[in-house]
């Protein structure tokens, strides 16, 4: 794993709240990517009131880091990893 996916890692597994571009998701199911998973399991599911995002190991592979906790998917979709003290 590389450090950037390390960090990546780390985000997902102490967020409480993914924003997703202008809009901030709760976290719901969320699994550290691994060498085990194939491009196509799910790695991350996130809700807001009825809407619901996931978020597959392939979508998450080769996310840039780009400092304070967000990152950009090769979509060109940005991902900002929140836990509830950073919203107020």
């Amino acid at each position: 794993m590389n450090p950037s996916q390390r960090l990546l890692a780390e985000a997902m597994a102490g967020a409480d709240y993914v924003q997703v571009d202008e809009l901030v998701f709760e976290t719901g199911y969320v699994r550290e990517p691994d060498e085990a998973m194939v491009p196509e399991d799910v790695v991350m599911e996130l809700k807001l009131g009825k809407e619901e995002l996931a978020f597959t190991r392939e979508e998450l592979d080769d996310a840039r880091y780009l400092g304070d906790g967000t990152y950009r998917l090769k979509s060109g979709a940005l991902l900002r990893f929140l836990t509830g003290v950073t919203l107020h």
